[in-house]
């Protein structure tokens, strides 16, 4: 049960004794905190049935929530609103049922749900960039959310291995080497097990063939001609397709390590292929089809759309699939192979549309059945700090591993300040600026567009990553001086609950259960960020007021560092979630 539950309930108690109605009363968190934590406005709308005036309603019930031992105050004040504080000593009890519950006490989901997550998308042959970021940290957090709450989830990269990039690669290689057996029409052999060129070499293939097809309309035919041979499984072709998938896969594979994010599945277009011209059959057969100007396409808007949704192209008049074709062919795999209750998208939300067509596609034409959840969450876009879009010194793309490389010296260059040369191990380093990262990001909404500022988020003050986790490390330190005093459930019979900033700390630890259910219910990671920064603070403040570590009393000693322990639980199950992690030290 989370907290507010708890109150409720007491609440829905002391309404029963007063003879009123206990379906009216319910907790909100106060909208004045400076006079109260919670409020019940129930007494307005009784009003309304009693024919009384809601201060006297108001009135009759407080002796009631006086004496339940949940309430250290409940007042009633004018119109008729009934304001409450929690007792210490009840959120010490609800703290310690926290620390013996499974999950914190957090809601779990009874019957678990088969969820896929389909974030990453990044295009096979191409370095990783900035751009890829934001899809792959928010994807992550959202599978491991759902995946604590109790579901069976599975996250897919979805990469774009099937398209004109290969085409385009196939043919500057051709150029540039066209002695190599790919490109003999009489050659019989086994095709080598070595790739024909190093990755460094496909990093600059690839740009080169792209601006090259800008201007030389022949290269380009010849490009469209390869992947045309690809996508109908050419032999020679399918073999350097093979061994550029290798290697672009290892490669951003180290570097999705680096981020610490990782997928249950790498399939990508080239496995939905298979099951595009059954798209086609299905969209025919169901009749919600036509053909318009050439092109195959389906008419997805409905009267109650409240801007145009233009029909949904399945095939264009050439007779070419597009994303939303490969999309639905995925949906069609995912489904027969298995067998998922929802499907979360996590992309670019400039792409609503496209997915506000292939879902409704997928609904009209049974591919999915009508039970089946399909969400798109869509981010906003990361700018630099002077809110433009974020690029190179020289006004290109960031790559990924630039980017990461930019943070870890920042924040090297900062913790010189506060620490040894010799305690900056890369270790250290790599943890504290993959915090940076992902708190930066994720403590914003994702729909919001936001400023990407390496110097605030590397920061050990204020909202930010490594400020967690220096709290963290505080609480490893305290724990390892105590010398194994406290233990993960811990007595309530001891704390000093007068004690500056304990009822602070309780009230924010007791918090975790609504906090997740409100992160869970609208996949929304910021909402832990601004959790773990709230229990940071809390925790500060109370280890300043409050002399643990030379506390005489033994008893209370070893409960307030069980309290510790507890944060210290909570704090790094958030951050886990969050996809990151805190060193021994910092």
């Amino acid at each position: 049960m989370n907290l507010l539950n708890a109150l409720n309930e007491a609440l829905k108690e002391g309404f029963e004794k007063a003879g009123l109605d206990p379906e009216y009363a319910k907790v909100t968190v106060s909208n004045r905190p400076d006079l109260a934590e919670y409020q019940c406005n129930a007494a307005m709308a009784l009003a309304k049935v009693l024919h009384a005036s809601p201060i006297s309603i108001a009135e009759k019930v407080i002796p009631y929530l006086k004496e339940n031992g949940v309430f250290s105050k409940a007042e009633a004040v004018m119109p008729g609103f009934i304001n409450l504080d929690v007792s210490p000593s009840f959120l010490a009890r609800f703290a310690a049922s926290m620390s013996t519950a499974a999950s914190f006490g957090a809601n779990v989901e009874t019957k678990p749900k088969k969820i896929i997550v389909d974030y990453g998308g990044p295009n096979v042959a191409k370095p990783l960039h900035i751009g890829h970021l934001l899809s792959a940290i928010i994807g992550e957090s959202i599978k491991r959310i759902l995946l604590f709450m109790g579901n069976d989830v599975i996250g897919d990269i979805h990469l774009g291995d099937w398209g004109l990039q290969f085409g385009l690669i196939i043919e500057e290689l051709k150029d540039r080497k066209p002695d190599l057996p790919y490109f003999d029409p009489g050659f019989k052999g086994e095709y080598p097990e070595e790739a024909p060129f190093t990755l460094t070499e496909l990093e600059e293939i690839y740009p080169a063939a792209s601006s090259r097809s800008k201007t030389d309309e022949a290269f380009l035919a010849r490009a469209h001609e390869a992947t045309y041979r690809l996508q109908h499984r050419d032999p020679a072709t399918l073999a350097l397709w093979k061994h550029i998938m290798h290697l672009s896969i290892a490669d951003e594979k180290k570097l999705y390590d680096r981020l610490d994010v990782h997928f249950d599945l790498w399939c990508g277009e080239s496995d939905a292929g298979p099951y595009v011209p059954e798209v086609v059959g299905i969209v025919k057969e169901t009749g919600l089809a036509r053909m318009s100007e050439g092109a195959l396409i389906v008419d997805v808007a409905e009267e109650s759309d409240t801007r145009e949704i233009p029909p949904c192209i399945i095939l264009k008049s050439d007779g070419a699939a597009l994303y939303q074709t490969t999309d639905l062919a995925t949906l069609i795999m995912r489904m027969r192979n298995w067998q998922p209750d929802e499907l979360i998208y996590i992309t670019d939300k400039r792409q609503e549309l496209h997915f506000t067509q292939v879902f409704r596609v997928a609904k009209k034409t049974g591919i999915v059945k009508e039970e089946t959840v399909l969400k798109h969450i869509g981010y906003g876009t990361m700018n630099g700090k002077d809110g433009k879009p974020f690029k190179t010194r020289t006004g290109g793309v960031m790559r990924l591993e630039t980017l990461i490389q930019e943070i870890e010296d920042a924040v090297r260059e900062k913790m010189r300040d506060r620490y040894e040369e010799s305690e900056l191990s890369d270790e250290i380093v790599s943890q504290v600026a993959l915090s940076a990262i992902k708190y930066g990001d994720l403590s914003n909404q994702a729909r919001k567009d936001y400023n990407f500022d390496i110097d605030r988020f590397a920061s050990f003050e204020g909202n930010t990553g490594p400020y967690v986790l220096y709290n963290i490390v505080r609480i490893k330190s305290i724990l390892s001086k105590a010398g194994g005093c406290g233990s993960d459930a811990f007595s309530t019979d001891f704390l000093p609950l007068d004690a500056p900033g304990m009822k602070a700390l309780l009230l924010k630890l007791a918090g975790f259960s609504d906090m997740m259910d409100a992160a869970y219910e609208d996949l929304a990671p910021h909402r832990i960020c601004q959790y773990i920064h709230e229990l940071s603070d809390a925790f500060s403040s109370f280890y300043h007021d409050t002399p643990i570590l030379k506390e005489t009393d033994e008893d209370k000693k070893k409960s307030l560092i069980g309290l510790l322990a507890l944060v210290k639980r909570v704090l790094e199950t958030c951050i886990g979630l969050l996809g990151f992690t805190a060193p021994e030290k910092m």
